[in-house]
C-alpha cells in the first residue's frame, strides 16, 4: 500500500546537480526497463518530465548534471533539454488564464503504438515523427480541446486540413494518427520529413522540437515509454500548473 501511495505521488523534483543527476538517471534507467510498468512508470516517466523542466529553467544546474551523466544517457539528455527549450519559446507562456480545455487518460500505449506503426506502414512515415507530433501536439490525446489557432483532436488538425486528409473522427486517436500519416506523406514525408512537419505547423521551433524527440526514440524505441507519461503542463502568466486527468476549466 506504501508503494502504491508513492507511485501515485506528484515527484518531487531536486534543486541541486547531484541530486537531479541521481533523479535523472533513475528516471531515464527505469522508462527503459521492460520490468518497470504500471504506476511505477508512470511515476519514473513524470519524474523525468520534471528534472528536464528544471535543468531547463535552471541552465546554472546543466553543469553540474551533464558533466557527470553516463555515456549511454547523454546524447538523450542532450536532446531532450534542446527540444524543451524549443517548446518555451514556442509554447503561449504569456497566458493569462488556464486554457478551455479537459483533461483525459491518454489511450492506452500498446494502441498508440500500433497507430503510429499502421500510419506508417500505410504512408511511409516513420512511426517516431508520428508519436513526436501526438507528444508535442496534446502529450498523446491527453489534451481535449482546440488550440488557439482552432486546431482539433489529439493530433490537432485545422476543420479544413481534415476535411482534405482526415478519414472518421477527428477526436479519434487511430483515425487522427492516420491522419497525420496521411498528411506528412503528402508534404513530403520521409524523405522531407523537416518541410512535412513545417508544413504541419509553421514554427522552426516546433519542428526542432518534433525532430529531435523523434531522434531520441529512433535510436532507442524504449524511449517512448517514458515521453508516453509526461504530463500537461501549463505556464501562465501567474506561475506553472500541472493539469491532472479530469481537470477542466468549466
Amino acid at each position: 500500500m506504501a508503494d502504491d501511495a508513492r507511485w501515485s505521488a506528484v515527484p518531487i523534483v531536486a534543486d541541486d546537480a547531484t541530486a537531479l543527476l541521481d533523479q535523472l538517471v533513475t528516471a531515464e534507467r527505469a522508462v527503459r526497463d521492460p520490468a518497470v510498468t504500471g504506476a511505477e512508470l508512470a511515476f519514473m516517466a513524470h519524474l523525468q518530465q520534471l528534472v528536464y523542466r528544471r535543468l531547463i529553467e535552471r541552465p546554472d544546474l546543466r553543469d553540474g548534471v551533464f558533466s557527470a551523466i553516463p555515456h549511454d544517457l547523454r546524447g538523450a539528455a542532450d536532446l531532450n533539454i534542446a527540444a524543451g527549450a524549443d517548446l518555451y519559446l514556442f509554447g503561449p507562456g504569456g497566458a493569462r488564464e488556464l486554457p478551455a480545455w479537459r483533461i483525459v487518460s491518454a489511450p492506452p500505449m500498446s494502441a498508440l503504438l500500433a497507430d503510429y506503426r499502421e500510419a506508417e506502414a500505410a504512408f511511409g512515415v516513420p512511426w517516431y515523427y508520428l508519436a513526436a507530433v501526438n507528444l508535442v501536439e496534446t502529450r498523446m490525446g491527453r489534451i481535449r480541446g482546440d488550440s488557439y489557432a482552432g486546431a482539433q483532436g489529439p493530433m490537432q488538425f485545422m476543420p479544413k486540413t481534415w476535411d482534405m486528409y482526415g478519414e472518421g473522427d477527428i477526436n479519434d486517436a487511430h483515425d487522427a494518427i492516420l491522419a497525420a500519416g496521411r498528411y506528412l506523406s503528402a508534404a513530403g514525408a520521409p524523405d522531407k520529413i523537416e518541410k512535412a512537419i513545417w508544413m504541419y505547423n509553421h514554427d522552426n521551433e516546433y519542428v526542432d522540437a518534433v525532430m529531435k524527440y523523434a531522434a531520441v526514440m529512433r535510436a532507442d524505441p524504449s524511449a517512448f515509454r517514458g515521453y508516453y507519461g509526461w504530463q500537461v503542463y501549463f505556464v501562465t502568466t501567474s506561475g506553472t500548473f500541472l493539469l491532472p486527468v479530469g481537470w477542466s476549466k468549466d
